[in-house]
C-alpha cells in the first residue's frame, strides 16, 4: 500500500487504536484519519507527537464520509465500548453492533477494505473451544454484554450478502501495552500489578472459585499490543493492495487480496497463567514475587473465563510467520520502558 494511503483508524484516542497510529506513522503512514470521542484529557497524552492528517467526533463520521466522500484506503475500526462489567446491553448495542454495521456498510458501498476488532469474549467459558471457524460463531455463548455484542456483530457480519473487497474481524485476545494509563478498572493486571508493587510492594490476585484451578493459575492468552498492530499492519500492507485504477471519489476501485476475508484469532496461541504474569513484573523490576490472594467480587464470578488459548493455524496458514513477544519479552518491554517512565508509545 502507498506510503501516501489515507486510512481512518477508529478508537484512534484510545489503547490499541493509539498504538496503530503510533505504528502506521512508523512505516511511514500519516495520512490518519482519527475517530473518536476527543472530549476525554486522560486520552490527550496518546495522540502527542503523532502524526495524522484530521479528527473526527464518532458520532460525526458517518455523516463527513457521506458529505465530503474522500478517498478512503482503508478502515481500521477499534472503537468500542470494552467494558466487560458493564452490564446495560443497550449501550453495547449503539456503540458495537449498530456503529460497526455502519462502517460495514460505507465500506461495502464505497468498495474500501475493512479490518474490525472483534474479541475472545465472545467463546464465553470456553466450552466450545477456541477456533476462529466461522460455524462456531452461531454456537458460542458469551458471558457478559460485550462478548455478546462482539459476537452478534460477527454473526451479522458472516450473514451479509454484500461486503468490502477485504475484511477481517480479529478476535482480541488479552491485550496488553503502553497507552493504556486511562482504562482504569479495565487496563491490564500488568497496569496494576505494575502500580500495587509501587504503591504496596505486593500485588493482589483473585483466588480461583473453581476446584479444577489453583489460585492464580487461571490462564489467559497474553497478547503484546505491539504484536496486534504488526499483524494489523501486515495484513493492511501485505493483503489489501490497491490497484493503480483507484480514483480519488473511491467509486470504480479495485483490490487484490491475497488473504482471505474472514475471522482471524489474534493471540500468541500460549495460555500461561497469572501468577507467570506478576512473577514477570516483579522480575522485570529486579524484585522478589510476592502475591496476595482475594475473593472474586460476586457480580463477576459466574462470568469469569479462567482459561483462554486462541488457536492460531488460520493466521498462520495465511501466511503470517512473525514471532509473538513471550510474555515475560512483552512485560519486560512494558515495564521498564513504559510504566517505570510514565511513557507513552
Amino acid at each position: 500500500m502507498n506510503k501516501q494511503a489515507t486510512i481512518i483508524i477508529t478508537g484512534a484516542a484510545g489503547f490499541i487504536g493509539s498504538c496503530m497510529m503510533q505504528y502506521l506513522n512508523e512505516l511511514g503512514f500519516t495520512n490518519l484519519i482519527l475517530v473518536d470521542e476527543f472530549n476525554r484529557d486522560d486520552k490527550k497524552p496518546n495522540l502527542e507527537g503523532k502524526k495524522f492528517q484530521t479528527t473526527i467526533e464518532r458520532e460525526e463520521l458517518l455523516t463527513w464520509l457521506y458529505s465530503n466522500k474522500p478517498k478512503i484506503d482503508i478502515v481500521i475500526h477499534l472503537g468500542a465500548r470494552t467494558d466487560t462489567t458493564e452490564f446495560n446491553y443497550s449501550i453495547h448495542q449503539q456503540l458495537n453492533v449498530e456503529f460497526t454495521q455502519n462502517i460495514w456498510n460505507y465500506c461495502t458501498v464505497n468498495n474500501v477494505p475493512l479490518i474490525y476488532a472483534s474479541s475472545a469474549a465472545t467463546y464465553g467459558n470456553g466450552a466450545k473451544g477456541y477456533k476462529d471457524d466461522h460455524k462456531l460463531c452461531f454456537e458460542l455463548q458469551p458471558l457478559n454484554p460485550y462478548g455478546i455484542s462482539k459476537n452478534e456483530v460477527d454473526k451479522w457480519i458472516l450473514h451479509q450478502e454484500d461486503h468490502p473487497p477485504f475484511w477481517a474481524g480479529l478476535k482480541f485476545f488479552n491485550v496488553y501495552g503502553p497507552n493504556e494509563y486511562h482504562k482504569g478498572r479495565m487496563a491490564s493486571v500488568i497496569f496494576h500489578s505494575f502500580n500495587q508493587i509501587q504503591q504496596n510492594g505486593f500485588v493482589k490476585l483473585f483466588r480461583s472459585h473453581k476446584e479444577k484451578f489453583k489460585d492464580g493459575e487461571q490462564l489467559r492468552d497474553f497478547i503484546y499490543v505491539k504484536d496486534v498492530v504488526k499483524v494489523i499492519g501486515w495484513m493492511m500492507m501485505e493483503e489489501v493492495v490497491s490497484s493503480e485504477s483507484s480514483v480519488v471519489s473511491g467509486e470504480n476501485r479495485s483490490h487484490v487480496s491475497r488473504l482471505t476475508s474472514g475471522i482471524y484469532n489474534l493471540g500468541t496461541g500460549k495460555a500461561r497463567t497469572f501468577y507467570d504474569l506478576v512473577n514477570a513484573t516483579f522480575h522485570a523490576l529486579n524484585l522478589e514475587t510476592k502475591i496476595e490472594f482475594i475473593d472474586m467480587p460476586e457480580d463477576i464470578r459466574d462470568k469469569y473465563q479462567y482459561f483462554t488459548e486462541a488457536d492460531m493455524n488460520k493466521l498462520r496458514n495465511a501466511g503470517y510467520t512473525d514471532a509473538f513477544a513471550t510474555l515475560e519479552e512483552g512485560v519486560a518491554d512494558y515495564v521498564q520502558h513504559y510504566l517505570s517512565e510514565h511513557k507513552y508509545y
